[in-house]
């Protein structure tokens, strides 16, 4: 695979530049009450005759605690750092060990309005609208995708290419270091997992009945696998409708259902957002004309409604998961002046069906932000502690660190020159072993990779 491209300079190789202090052996002192001297040299603690002789299974400990970008560096060190990822001893350590990373994956915007009824047998055509989240061709022509993966406790950018999606497949969830891809061709939902670390692809079965731009929810535990896909239901060439729900399921146990499982959705409702929030066994996602938030429960397989927050004055919702807290962003615009323009957050309490307000972005910054927005919108994807809001039609947002209770500005990622980003939260993982709960499905669809 592709290895990480920082976007900031990595540190200098050894020999590497150093400091020694004269006065005293501390790091509070003031400048002036050193003699400092610089240089360059081979430090001690570097020796190979130390670190040779340090035992693999302790070596191999400290690698399983490097972030992706450090551990594919790393890689190139020898053969047996390179060969790491296809040990079965080290990935099952890696699992074991490996801290979590709640980081972002992000994608240039693709509006799937051009694919609702174009020809599937136009290959040209879905590799030229795939083109528009993407800017890298591959030996056989073809344009393949990019994203570009956001640290937010460094905040750093990294990019990362994907040749072997095929073209006419857009990004719609993402869960346990997998990305779920989606067919954009209107008819039964060919969709598959996409580990981007390590490069490979799992298909699922196609979805049983037609449908158009649905909404997709995922959830991914170390034994189970749990898909739906909502709305959208093409009945008639003419004539969308939100009507049902298909369910995938398998597990560890042997358990399994493949999109047997299907249930109505609440009347009236609009999945305009396409897109699914997992929170304690449950997906919600927005209902607009006008607000609410539609909640469907993946053991009991039924849908319901809950109220919105302030429904009528809301701009821009989502929903979010945070700290283990299913919590509604969005910006609030009421005419009386008592109540200032603002960007709030709710968290849903216990009972699932009240709203608390839990942080408001402070005036100040929330005048900067809509005077960047200008009206268009702004998206928002949580991981972990944080929350990115990013103004559409721009190459800017803002991160929320709920833990230090801290807002600022992200930079511009330097990679993308569209504008506009789409994102989910991600977990880099360098393995994936619940993948091959689906191999016992026997899906004869690798023929549909090979051409």
């Amino acid at each position: 695979m592709e290895t990480f491209n920082p976007s900031i300079t990595p540190p200098p190789p050894i020999p590497y530049t150093y400091i020694i202090s004269t006065s005293a052996n501390r790091l509070d002192l003031p400048a002036n009450s050193t003699t400092n001297v610089i240089g360059t040299t081979t430090s001690p603690w570097m020796d190979s005759r130390i670190w040779s002789r340090l035992p693999q299974k302790l070596l191999d400990r400290v690698l399983a605690f490097l972030p992706p970008p450090a551990f594919f560096r790393a890689r190139s060190v020898c053969k047996r750092w390179y060969a790491l990822l296809y040990s079965n001893t080290f990935l099952q350590l890696y699992l074991e060990i490996s801290p979590r990373c709640h980081w972002f994956l992000f994608f240039n915007h693709k509006s799937l309005k051009s694919h609702i009824y174009r020809n599937s047998g136009c290959a040209n055509n879905n590799t030229a609208n795939s083109s528009n989240n993407s800017n890298n061709n591959d030996s056989r022509g073809y344009n393949y995708c990019q994203a570009y993966l956001f640290d937010p406790n460094e905040i750093v950018w990294y990019r990362l290419s994907f040749p072997m999606i095929p073209p006419g497949f857009s990004p719609v969830s993402s869960s346990n270091g997998l990305i779920c891809w989606v067919l954009d061709e209107a008819g039964p939902k060919s969709l598959f997992l996409h580990n981007p670390l390590l490069n490979t692809l799992t298909q699922l079965p196609p979805t049983l009945r037609p449908r158009l731009f649905p909404s997709v929810g995922l959830t991914i535990t170390d034994s189970s696998i749990d898909l739906a896909v909502a709305g959208d239901d093409l009945i008639s060439p003419y004539a969308v409708k939100n009507l049902t729900t298909e369910s995938f399921h398998i597990d560890g146990s042997g358990f399994y259902s493949i999109w047997g499982t299907t249930s109505s959705l609440p009347r009236l409702c609009s999945l305009e957002s396409g897109h699914m929030t997992h929170h304690n066994g449950k997906f919600y996602c927005m209902n607009y004309s006008p607000f609410s938030i539609l909640t469907y429960d993946i053991l009991s397989n039924t849908w319901w409604k809950i109220q919105a927050p302030m429904r009528r004055f809301l701009r821009s919702p989502s929903l979010v998961e945070l700290e283990q807290k299913l919590v509604l962003v969005a910006a609030v615009e009421k005419s009386k002046l008592n109540v200032p323009r603002s960007l709030r957050l709710w968290c849903l309490q216990s009972c699932g069906t009240a709203w608390v307000e839990m942080e408001r972005m402070p005036q100040q910054l929330y005048a900067q932000f809509a005077e960047v927005e200008g009206g268009r919108g702004f998206d928002c994807v949580g991981h972990g502690q944080f929350v990115m809001m990013m103004v559409r039609g721009v190459n800017k947002g803002v991160l929320f660190d709920l833990r230090r209770k801290r807002w600022f500005w992200l930079p511009p990622c330097p990679y993308s020159n569209a504008g506009e980003l789409h994102g989910f939260r991600y977990e880099p993982r360098l393995a994936t072993p619940v993948t091959g709960l689906l191999d016992q499905l026997a899906l004869p669809f690798q023929s549909s990779f090979a051409a």
